[in-house]
């Protein structure tokens, strides 16, 4: 039983961490995109704004799943966790830089051709950077393994 409790305790840490990661991800995005993001896609609802937000939660998630096999933890649990973070943090900064290069190489400021939400569709734009998002968790994912 103390082995269960023990696990338990353990991934509830790790899961901290990618809690952690994540909020610093949409902090990341909110950077990069125009106006508060949380506000643009809990109030305005903008699909556009919320493709992207999906899609980067789940690259990071996949970031942090792989992170956590990565991490150090043969070292001890400490080395574990501060790996699996900064592990994360690696995968937000390219995924974070990989929309800041699409949107030097594309027409118009990236940021607000995503969010254009007029016919109550989003941007194809939105779905080009959301493929974006998830290519760089899978790249930061396959090299951390």
């Amino acid at each position: 039983m103390t082995e269960i409790l023990e696990s338990t305790g353990q991934a509830l840490l790790y899961g901290v961490v990618g809690l952690a990661v994540m909020a610093i991800g949409f902090l990341g995005l909110d950077l990069v995109t125009p106006g508060k993001l949380f506000h643009v896609v809990w109030t305005e609802r903008n699909r556009g704004a919320a493709v992207l937000l999906g899609s980067q939660s789940v690259a990071v998630g996949l970031v942090i799943m792989d992170a956590i096999r990565a991490s150090e933890s043969e070292r001890g649990l400490g080395f574990g966790l501060a790996s699996t973070l900064l592990y994360g943090l690696a995968g937000v900064l390219v995924m974070t830089l990989v929309g800041i290069v699409i949107g030097v190489f594309t027409p118009g400021r990236m940021g607000a051709v995503v969010l254009e939400d007029s016919d109550g569709r989003p941007h194809p734009a939105a779905w080009v950077q959301a493929g974006m998002y998830l290519g760089s968790g899978l790249l930061v994912g396959a090299a951390l393994a």
